[in-house]
Formats: C-alpha cells, sequence, structure tokens
C-alpha cells in the first residue's frame, strides 16, 4: 500500500506503469479518514451528495456551497488520498471566468487537489483556461447526471456508432485541453477499451467495463449503504444499510425494556447532542 500523498501526476504515471487506480465518493471526514486508511488512491466530493446525503432525484440542485460544505470535511479527512472536488450543474458551463472563479473556490477554500466537470468539446474553452491558471481538471463522458433532462434518464450512453465515435472525439479533446483523467460512466465496454488505448491520461470506469485504468463507485453503493436505487453494475461489498437498521432496533429495545443503560458510575466525559 502507498503511504506517501497521491498526487495528480501519480495517475498518469500509474497508467503507463499498468496499475489500477481506485476512487470512490466521500462526502464527509470520518469516509474519507476510513476509506483514506483502507488505500483508495483518490476521493471523489461528488455531486451524488444530493441524491445519497441531501435526498434529492439527481444532482441538478446540488450548488457550489454544498460542494464545498462537503469538501472541506473531506479534504481534512483525507490525508493520503488525492481529492478531486465536482463543479455542480452552471457552475462551469456559463463562460470560462466564472468557471475559473468557482474552481479556485474549490481548490482554495475547499482545500480539493483538482476538480471535475461533465462534458466535451462544448466545454473545452472553460477546461484550457482552468489548466492554463493552474487548476487541474478531470473530465467525464458517456452518462452525464447533469444532462439527465436533456437525455431522457440515467440511461446507457454511446451505444451506436455515432455516438462512440463523438465520445472518442471528445476524449481525445479534452486530453489535448490538458485534462489529467478522465471518467467514463455508463458505456460499453469496447467503448471504454477504445478510449482507454487511445489516449494517454487514466481512465477511471464507472459501469464501463474492465478496461479502463481504474475504477471509481459511489461508497454508499458500494457499502449497501444507500436504501434507493442501486445501479447493476455496482458490486456491494457490504450491507451497512441492514447493519444500522438492526443495531438501531438493538438500542432501541434495550432502551424501552430498560436494559439501556446498565447502573454504573457516571460517564465523566461526553461529545453530546
Amino acid at each position: 500500500m502507498q503511504h506517501r500523498s497521491v498526487r495528480v501526476p501519480d495517475l498518469k504515471a500509474r497508467k503507463q506503469r499498468g496499475e489500477k487506480i481506485v476512487m470512490l465518493t466521500a462526502y464527509d471526514a470520518t469516509m474519507a479518514r476510513l476509506l483514506d486508511r483502507a488505500g483508495v488512491d483518490g476521493l471523489l466530493v461528488g455531486d451524488t451528495v444530493g441524491m445519497v446525503v441531501l435526498g434529492y432525484e439527481n444532482t441538478l440542485r446540488v450548488t457550489l456551497d454544498d460542494i464545498l460544505h462537503h469538501t472541506r470535511a473531506v479534504s481534512r479527512g483525507a490525508t493520503r488520498a488525492l481529492v478531486v472536488a465536482d463543479m455542480p450543474f452552471l457552475t462551469y458551463q456559463v463562460t470560462p471566468a466564472e468557471a475559473v472563479r468557482h474552481a479556485g473556490r474549490l481548490l482554495q477554500d475547499g482545500g480539493a487537489a483538482a476538480v471535475k466537470l461533465e462534458g466535451g468539446r462544448p466545454v473545452i474553452d472553460a477546461v484550457k483556461r482552468l489548466v492554463d491558471v493552474g487548476i487541474p481538471v478531470m473530465g467525464h463522458l458517456g452518462l452525464q447526471p447533469q444532462s439527465v433532462h436533456q437525455v431522457g434518464g440515467f440511461l446507457r450512453q454511446a451505444t451506436c456508432r455515432d455516438e462512440a465515435d463523438a465520445l472518442v472525439a471528445d476524449a481525445h479533446a479534452l486530453e489535448a485541453a490538458g485534462a489529467f483523467a478522465l471518467v467514463l460512466e455508463a458505456v460499453p465496454h469496447h467503448v471504454a477499451r477504445t478510449v482507454t488505448a487511445e489516449i494517454g491520461i487514466p481512465t477511471i470506469g464507472i459501469g464501463a467495463g474492465p478496461d479502463c485504468d481504474g475504477q471509481i463507485l459511489v461508497s454508499h453503493d458500494m457499502l449497501g449503504l444507500f436504501d434507493g436505487f442501486v445501479p447493476p453494475f455496482v458490486h456491494q461489498y457490504a450491507h451497512l444499510a441492514d447493519t444500522i437498521v438492526a443495531a438501531t432496533q438493538a438500542y432501541a429495545d434495550d432502551v424501552r425494556e430498560g436494559r439501556y443503560p446498565k447502573a454504573a458510575p457516571e460517564a465523566t466525559a461526553t461529545r453530546g447532542t
């Protein structure tokens, strides 16, 4: 396991050495600390916070202040993993100048090391400007949740030849603009394989097959913590929602039956409520 801090150039070096990259989402300091201790390479403060933490139906209502709040927490909890912050809807699509101002806050105020934004050639000017001023950018192609209304839902992308060709062209454009890595979400495996082989920056897959240079999952999905819809490509390595419900029921039963707390000397310290 690597112990020194993971930096942006390390991801490209991993691709060149054929070493897989491991990423997960994180939204708070405690989870960031635990995932960091487990040895993940990168933590994404994703706008999925809107769905798995804030209770929204999609990511569109997530604001820059929301991401800033959670990025600060994650950056306090992580000591080794690369912290990447999502740029919310309409924080980078209007003008490159606005993109710089908003991304700058995520680094300066939030403590992130890089930002991630969705889209290909339509957002290239913003990517170039961010890179020019020294802000590392991770791209995101395939299913783009911020465009959920435009594409008609959380649907698999690049399933026909024209769409696949366009995605490959977008990947090349993002690399040329200076992006240091690229998330590929919900695309056919052969499309992800083509992109991974053709570009020099690492690809991070989510529902895009085994041939990407790395993988990312929403931590709440991977841990079985989110009790809503979980995409079929997710492997749940734990079922923490069931554990939490069972533990809470046991606690409630003990309180109601007088089994907790037991008579004992008064506690001398507490975190309070």
